[in-house]
Protein backbone atom coordinates (compact mmCIF):
# COMPACT_ATOMS: atom_id res chain seq x y z
CA UNK A 1 0.00 0.00 0.00
CA UNK A 2 1.06 3.55 -0.86
CA UNK A 3 -1.05 6.41 0.35
CA UNK A 4 -4.12 4.60 -0.71
CA UNK A 5 -7.12 6.16 0.70
CA UNK A 6 -11.29 5.24 0.58
CA UNK A 7 -13.64 8.23 0.42
CA UNK A 8 -17.09 6.08 0.97
CA UNK A 9 -20.26 7.62 0.90
CA UNK A 10 -23.55 6.60 2.45
CA UNK A 11 -27.21 7.67 1.15
CA UNK A 12 -28.92 9.98 -0.73
CA UNK A 13 -24.76 11.59 -1.38
CA UNK A 14 -25.34 10.11 -5.02
CA UNK A 15 -28.20 12.98 -5.52
CA UNK A 16 -25.92 16.09 -4.37
CA UNK A 17 -26.96 19.01 -6.21
CA UNK A 18 -30.01 18.02 -6.47
CA UNK A 19 -31.59 17.38 -3.22
CA UNK A 20 -31.95 20.18 -0.22
CA UNK A 21 -29.36 22.36 -1.48
CA UNK A 22 -29.81 24.87 1.38
CA UNK A 23 -28.13 22.19 3.46
CA UNK A 24 -26.00 20.45 1.26
CA UNK A 25 -25.28 23.08 -1.75
CA UNK A 26 -24.94 22.88 -5.36
CA UNK A 27 -22.24 20.66 -5.83
CA UNK A 28 -22.99 17.71 -7.77
CA UNK A 29 -22.00 14.51 -6.87
CA UNK A 30 -20.00 14.16 -10.07
CA UNK A 31 -18.45 17.01 -9.51
CA UNK A 32 -17.42 16.41 -5.82
CA UNK A 33 -15.41 13.09 -7.22
CA UNK A 34 -13.92 15.41 -9.54
CA UNK A 35 -12.30 17.63 -6.90
CA UNK A 36 -11.38 14.78 -4.95
CA UNK A 37 -9.70 12.91 -7.16
CA UNK A 38 -7.83 15.92 -8.37
CA UNK A 39 -6.78 17.42 -4.47
CA UNK A 40 -5.80 13.85 -3.68
CA UNK A 41 -3.95 13.83 -6.88
CA UNK A 42 -2.70 17.02 -6.64
CA UNK A 43 -0.79 16.32 -2.82
CA UNK A 44 0.42 12.35 -3.79
CA UNK A 45 -2.75 10.18 -3.28
CA UNK A 46 -4.17 7.64 -4.71
CA UNK A 47 -7.93 7.48 -4.00
CA UNK A 48 -10.76 5.16 -4.57
CA UNK A 49 -14.39 7.30 -4.44
CA UNK A 50 -17.03 5.65 -3.46
CA UNK A 51 -21.00 5.69 -2.59
CA UNK A 52 -23.73 3.34 -1.86
CA UNK A 53 -27.41 3.20 -0.38
CA UNK A 54 -27.11 -0.10 0.78
CA UNK A 55 -26.28 -0.59 4.51
CA UNK A 56 -24.67 -3.90 4.13
CA UNK A 57 -22.62 -2.77 0.83
CA UNK A 58 -20.99 -0.12 3.04
CA UNK A 59 -20.15 -2.84 5.37
CA UNK A 60 -18.10 -4.95 2.93
CA UNK A 61 -16.38 -1.85 1.48
CA UNK A 62 -15.38 -1.25 5.01
CA UNK A 63 -14.12 -4.92 5.43
CA UNK A 64 -12.13 -4.95 1.98
CA UNK A 65 -10.56 -1.83 2.97
CA UNK A 66 -8.49 -2.90 6.04
CA UNK A 67 -6.05 -4.83 3.34
CA UNK A 68 -6.23 -2.41 0.54
CA UNK A 69 -6.26 1.50 1.57
CA UNK A 70 -4.20 2.77 4.25
CA UNK A 71 -6.65 5.69 5.26
CA UNK A 72 -10.34 6.11 4.93
CA UNK A 73 -13.14 9.24 4.56
CA UNK A 74 -15.88 8.38 5.62
CA UNK A 75 -19.86 10.34 4.99
CA UNK A 76 -22.08 7.46 6.26
CA UNK A 77 -25.10 9.87 5.92
CA UNK A 78 -28.25 8.65 7.59
CA UNK A 79 -26.36 5.27 8.57
CA UNK A 80 -23.86 7.54 10.91
CA UNK A 81 -26.98 7.65 13.14
CA UNK A 82 -28.68 4.24 13.11
CA UNK A 83 -26.19 1.39 11.81
CA UNK A 84 -24.33 -0.75 14.61
CA UNK A 85 -22.92 -2.89 11.46
CA UNK A 86 -21.28 0.03 9.97
CA UNK A 87 -19.58 0.97 13.32
CA UNK A 88 -18.64 -1.89 14.16
CA UNK A 89 -16.86 -2.70 10.81
CA UNK A 90 -15.25 0.88 11.23
CA UNK A 91 -14.31 -0.36 14.67
CA UNK A 92 -11.84 -3.18 12.38
CA UNK A 93 -10.05 -0.89 10.32
CA UNK A 94 -7.67 -0.01 12.85
CA UNK A 95 -6.25 2.87 10.69
CA UNK A 96 -6.55 6.42 10.19
CA UNK A 97 -10.81 7.28 9.79
CA UNK A 98 -12.34 10.29 9.39
CA UNK A 99 -15.72 10.96 9.76
CA UNK A 100 -17.70 13.99 7.15
CA UNK A 101 -20.81 15.75 6.90
CA UNK A 102 -21.61 18.20 4.70
CA UNK A 103 -23.89 20.00 7.11
CA UNK A 104 -23.97 20.33 10.63
CA UNK A 105 -25.50 17.56 12.20
CA UNK A 106 -25.18 19.25 15.17
CA UNK A 107 -27.54 21.90 14.68
CA UNK A 108 -30.08 19.96 12.28
CA UNK A 109 -32.95 17.58 13.95
CA UNK A 110 -32.38 16.03 17.38
CA UNK A 111 -32.00 12.45 15.96
CA UNK A 112 -28.80 13.77 13.93
CA UNK A 113 -26.99 14.98 16.85
CA UNK A 114 -25.80 11.38 17.85
CA UNK A 115 -23.18 9.60 16.01
CA UNK A 116 -23.07 6.21 16.28
CA UNK A 117 -19.41 6.29 15.20
CA UNK A 118 -17.58 9.52 16.41
CA UNK A 119 -16.14 8.15 19.54
CA UNK A 120 -14.33 5.33 17.19
CA UNK A 121 -12.92 7.65 14.44
CA UNK A 122 -9.75 9.52 14.04
CA UNK A 123 -11.00 12.46 13.83
CA UNK A 124 -14.26 14.44 12.01
CA UNK A 125 -15.35 17.36 9.82
CA UNK A 126 -19.12 19.20 9.94
CA UNK A 127 -20.72 21.63 8.24
CA UNK A 128 -18.45 23.19 5.90
CA UNK A 129 -19.94 21.93 2.90
CA UNK A 130 -18.02 19.89 -0.19
CA UNK A 131 -14.96 21.15 0.41
CA UNK A 132 -15.00 19.40 3.74
CA UNK A 133 -13.98 16.82 1.55
CA UNK A 134 -10.70 18.66 0.05
CA UNK A 135 -10.31 19.27 3.89
CA UNK A 136 -10.62 15.50 4.79
CA UNK A 137 -8.24 14.58 1.93
CA UNK A 138 -5.73 17.29 3.08
CA UNK A 139 -5.41 15.96 6.93
CA UNK A 140 -5.73 12.49 6.06
CA UNK A 141 -2.33 13.24 3.97
CA UNK A 142 -1.15 14.72 7.37
CA UNK A 143 -2.11 11.57 9.37
CA UNK A 144 -0.31 9.13 7.08
CA UNK A 145 3.15 11.23 6.92
CA UNK A 146 3.28 10.68 10.93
Amino acid sequence: MSNKIIVINGPNLNLLGEREQSQYGSTSFEDLRNNCQNKAKEIGLNLEFTQSNIEGEIVTLIQDSRKKFDGMIINAAGFTHTSVAIRDALDLFKKPIIELHISNIYKREEFRHKSLISDIVTGGIFGLGAEGYILAIISMQKLLQK
